[in-house]
């Protein structure tokens, strides 16, 4: 059914279709309005036999979604940003017991500063923790996941994380098509849990494991890891011919035959990137993008296969490593090993500067020109905020333009 809404209550209703028993809950900006509409529906009674429960932290919120799972129901949360973090042991320990829950991190920058707009900071500091990430790049894209994913953690056996750009999508109200539940109990079966406990067969959960059998314990679990590409790939597929939609995947390409380069992007970008694309089209220019929706599990051979022969991929992130440079083009750079193709990354959006499509113009039409010579660049950058703190601590400037990753390290040997 089409519906004009907000983003965060399109989930909230692709959620509910799910049938969760426990949804628990911390409000914590911008993934609020989620929840909040998860606690109407429970009260009016519209979503049944759900347990709605306020706790007063994020770290009680992944807690109780641990004990809800291992009592054998299905689970949902959301988070974001700092209420990642402070849930992060119940986030490790949730993977490592094998529970397949459904989180929503609404995607926002990690302090401090206080910064509560968006990038990808608080998702990918998570990205060891053994849960898998999907990044949407629409709200539509966030609807269908939503339903998608439970489906993708309980033949797994592994938790997902539904990564969706806070205030940018949540907050956003557009077109969305929501499925009936006829058609999302025909896809998504009555929860049968593996690993819960029984009063009848008692067992323990989460005990202590010792070098004897630890590694062995991360074998499986990474072994989960690279059967949730397959079945990635076929849930969508089955999602796909029962509602027509296009969302999922692990990756999805745009205009990317014959492309003179191609652009990396998860997340909201990927939008604002198509119709720049389309511009710079008509201008004679081929650029390509691959949307990355799975991160975690990471497509190494999907992305081969969708770089091709390409020569030239940038890879726009909008979270860094401190002390290293980009995350998604280490994994990248890994996927083409062996190949001539030149990956790079530049980092662009961080705490919700905007990425406009002039931002895909300049980075297109620079990495064409050659500007970028290293693998990681800064771009977008406001030199004189950075002049106002160097030039009178350090006497150090520097000039308009982007910057490289080795005028950085010049500038502190300076």
């Amino acid at each position: 059914m089409l519906k004009q809404i907000e983003g965060s209550l399109g989930v909230a209703q692709a959620v509910a279709l799910c049938r969760p028993g426990v949804v628990c809950a911390y409000p914590i900006s911008p993934q609020t309005h989620i929840v909040e509409n998860l606690g109407k529906f429970v009260k009016e009674g519209s979503l049944k036999d759900c347990e709605f429960l306020n706790v007063e932290s994020e770290f009680s919120a992944m807690s109780v979604a641990i004990g809800s799972e291992v009592g054998g129901v299905r689970t949902y949360t959301a988070t974001a940003s700092q209420g990642l973090l402070f849930m992060a042991e119940g986030v490790y320990s949730a993977s490592g017991l094998g529970l397949p829950m459904v989180m929503t991190v609404a995607s926002r920058a990690i302090g401090g500063p206080i910064n509560i707009w968006n990038d990808h900071s608080d998702s990918l500091s998570q990205r060891d923790s053994g849960w898998l990430q999907l990044f949407c790049e629409s709200n539509q894209d966030a609807v269908d996941t939503h339903i998608m994913a439970f489906k993708i953690a309980e033949e797994v056996g592994l938790p997902v994380m539904v990564c969706m750009d806070g205030f940018v999508l949540t907050h956003a109200f557009e077109r969305l098509d929501i499925p009936d539940q006829e058609t999302v109990d025909k896809f998504l079966p009555k929860y049968e849990p593996r690993e819960f406990i029984n009063t009848k067969e008692p067992v323990s959960i989460g005990a202590m494991v010792g070098p004897e059998a630890f590694t062995e314990v991360r074998f499986l679990q990474q072994r989960k890891m690279a059967k949730a590409l397959s079945v990635i790939e076929k849930v969508t597929k089955e999602y796909r011919e029962l509602t027509g939609s296009k969302s999922g995947g692990l990756l999805d390409c745009y205009n990317c035959e014959n492309a003179d380069i191609k652009l990396i992007i998860m997340g909201s970008t990927v939008g604002t990137a198509k119709d720049e694309v389309d511009r710079l089209k008509a201008q004679g220019i081929n650029v390509g993008i691959i949307s990355l929706k799975s991160f975690r599990p990471f497509p190494y051979a999907a992305i081969k296969e969708a770089i091709g022969d390409t020569k030239q991929v940038i890879c726009i992130e909008r979270a860094f490593s401190f002390g290293a440079r980009g995350i998604v083009c280490p994994e990248v750079k890994r996927a083409m090993e062996g190949t001539n193709c030149d990956v790079k990354t530049v980092v662009a959006g961080l705490g919700g500067r905007p990425i406009f499509g002039t931002t895909i113009n300049g980075i297109v039409k620079d990495a064409l020109a050659g500007k970028f010579t290293e693998e990681f660049t800064w771009y977008d950058i406001d030199t004189n905020v950075l002049n106002n703190s160097t030039l009178k601590e350090e006497n150090v400037s520097f000039s308009k333009g982007p910057i490289a990753q080795s005028v950085l390290e010049k500038s502190v040997k300076a």
